[in-house]
């Protein structure tokens, strides 16, 4: 299956090199570009594209009002939504990731993280950029007063599978860890879901933070 992407960033140089780099991949087709953020939602809500790739900074509208539009926790049928910016400030991906980000990347990631990105939001699951994971997830703004609990308890090994996540852990390295199969570890995260009402993996990684969990 082809993963079609958007790409919307002001800085037309930006934007060629993304192109270049993802239509160079043999299941990754490049289906629109946008120049702000005004544009990338017209053109998100136009095309339906597997995963939007947004800058933070444009004109007329920013990306994290952008990814708060077509992903945001009001949104019926949100898209997925990678920042990739020059801006690792902490505001900034907390604000991405509460808007409905499923990944938060730098621009001097590399080829290969994008790339590595792109196809992990089409799976449905989240990546951040390794310099940024622990930092951003350890210093999201202090934790709310009354965590939201979660819809049914969760299980101890449900609360391992959690806490290897908000460590940034890929499913095959949760296995591994837990020396269970890859199978168990998509099952659980399941149940974790649906008990926290979180939509991906980033969301499972902040309640654990947020909760008090990983202290």
């Amino acid at each position: 299956m082809t993963i079609r992407v958007l790409i919307a960033d002001d800085q037309e140089m930006v934007r060629t090199g993304f192109r270049m780099i993802l239509d160079s991949q043999p299941d990754i087709e490049v289906v629109g570009e946008a120049a702000d953020g005004a544009e990338a939602v017209e053109r998100a809500r136009e095309l339906r594209p597997d995963v939007c790739l947004f800058d933070i900074r444009m004109p007329r509208m920013d990306g994290l009002e952008a990814t708060r539009l077509l992903a945001g926790p009001d949104v019926a049928d949100p898209l997925r939504v990678v920042i990739v910016t020059t801006f690792d400030m902490d505001e900034y991906v907390y604000s991405a990731l509460r808007g409905g980000a499923v990944g938060f990347l730098l621009k001097d990631s590399g080829p290969a993280f994008l790339v590595e990105a792109v196809k992990a939001a089409a799976n449905g699951t989240a990546l951040v950029s390794p310099s940024i994971t622990i930092r951003l997830l350890e210093n999201l703004a202090a934790p709310p007063a009354s965590p939201t609990p979660p819809r049914e308890p969760l299980t101890e090994r449900e609360l391992d599978v959690v806490r290897l996540v908000a460590r940034g852990r890929t499913n095959e390295e949760i296995a591994a860890e837990l020396f269970v199969s890859l199978s168990t570890v998509k099952t659980h995260l399941g149940s974790v879901q649906r008990k926290l009402a979180a939509r991906n993996r980033v969301e499972t990684a902040a309640w654990a933070w947020e909760s008090g969990l990983m202290r």
